[in-house]
């Protein structure tokens, strides 16, 4: 399906909302019927038609329909935020007894839903290095259930081989879950390489503009159907039409907006690479990466996330430098309008931080839309503070 027709016109049917250009913002909890046997075919089977906008809304109707089609899948759910997104389709599909096998180092909402949520229920995980497929086979029990995948992750960007993932899954009964959200749609369409659910944070390159949590889940029509019709309408987690709205907004401007910023990330790398200050850069298409082949495979580009390790990076130097930035703000999330950073050692006390854990000493920083010689003459300012 062309590209600029599933951004622009998929789902718009601009008739039924007096040929407005712009689709309209159903702010409404409920609907109504005409007669009996419609209202009681609706309340039978919800996922058809709009009951109550905690499940379905035309707005978010829409969207739906073109998060599918930009994924490849048959069908799409989206949710309040991102761990959402992961979150309740985990509950809807496992059950006391079950295992799960896990990359390590996922996003840190994804890392506690895993050790400290899911094991109140008896669901226990393991996690393994994602991109060593020997570990990956070692760890599969006959009550795994799920095998859930991040990649490339997004702190130190392991890659894992989506295809062999599923091959392994698939031969044995086992689910493959994947978070999707550094790459987006337009980078990596991880079910064409036999992945069954792709879960993303929209509030990142999705929506792009900073001002919506939301997250989106997608899949087959019938293993989406049985998340929404238990756990999704049960839990709650559904996202409101005027987010559903600004997440049209923001797919609008999604393929240019990921080119300006994997353009400049480019430029920026450069620069980093070649800094004497900078210990390495972490991306996926790094020379460097051991999975280099790997991930130009599986990824179109990479957008505008990677990390960096400073030169002899005590705890310090990396809070000087942090703390000098100008202009690349320092917050968490990625995927606006706006360049940001944020240092592993944010997430720990100062008696924590070890200088020889290598994860310890990352600073991750996302390129925005800003011009590129903007940024990098924040990042030199920064650098001439050590």
């Amino acid at each position: 399906m062309n590209l600029s027709y599933i951004l622009n016109e998929l789902g718009e049917e601009r008739e039924n909302y007096f040929n407005a250009i712009a689709p309209p913002i159903i702010q409404t909890s409920n609907f109504k019927f005409n007669t009996v046997e419609h209202f009681r075919a609706a309340l039978a089977d919800e996922y058809q038609g709009n009951l109550y906008s905690r499940g379905f809304n035309p707005t978010i109707d829409i969207l739906r329909k073109k998060l599918a089609a930009l994924d490849g899948a048959e069908d799409a759910l989206v949710f309040s935020s991102g761990i959402a997104a992961i979150t309740v389709p985990i509950l809807a599909l496992l059950q006391s007894g079950d295992e799960v096998i896990c990359v390590e180092n996922p996003y840190s909402w994804t890392i506690k839903l895993f050790k400290n949520f899911l094991p109140k229920f008896g669901i226990t995980t393991t996690f393994i290095d994602g991109t060593d497929l020997n570990k990956l086979e070692a760890a599969v029990t006959n009550k795994t259930k799920l095998i859930y995948l991040e990649s490339p992750n997004t702190f130190s960007f392991d890659v894992q081989n989506l295809a062999a993932v599923s091959v392994i899954a698939k031969s044995r009964g086992i689910l493959t879950m994947i978070d999707n959200s550094y790459c987006s749609p337009l980078y990596q369409q991880p079910i064409a390489y036999g992945i069954d659910l792709v879960a993303q944070s929209a509030t990142k390159y999705l929506a792009g503009h900073s001002d919506v949590v939301a997250g989106v889940l997608t899949g087959k029509k019938e293993v989406l159907e049985k998340i929404f019709n238990n756990e999704y309408l049960n839990i709650g987690a559904a996202l409101a039409p005027q987010n559903a709205w600004l997440l049209l907004r923001g797919l609008r401007t999604l393929e240019i907006r990921l080119e300006k910023i994997s353009e400049t990330a480019d430029k920026v790398i450069n620069y980093l690479n070649h800094h004497p200050k900078i210990e390495r850069v972490l991306h996926p298409f790094s020379a460097t990466n051991k999975d280099l082949a790997l991930a130009k495979k599986q990824m179109k580009k990479c957008g505008g996330l990677f990390s960096i390790v400073l030169k002899n990076a005590q705890l310090e130097k990396i809070e000087t430098f942090c703390n000098s930035l100008k202009h690349i703000l320092m917050a968490v999330s990625w995927g606006g309008y706006e360049s940001l950073i944020i240092p592993a050692c944010a997430g720990l006390s100062t008696a924590e931080f070890d200088l020889n854990n290598k994860r310890h000493t990352l600073i991750r920083i996302y390129i925005g839309l800003e011009d590129a010689d903007y940024l990098i003459a924040d990042l030199e300012q920064a650098f001439d503070k050590l």
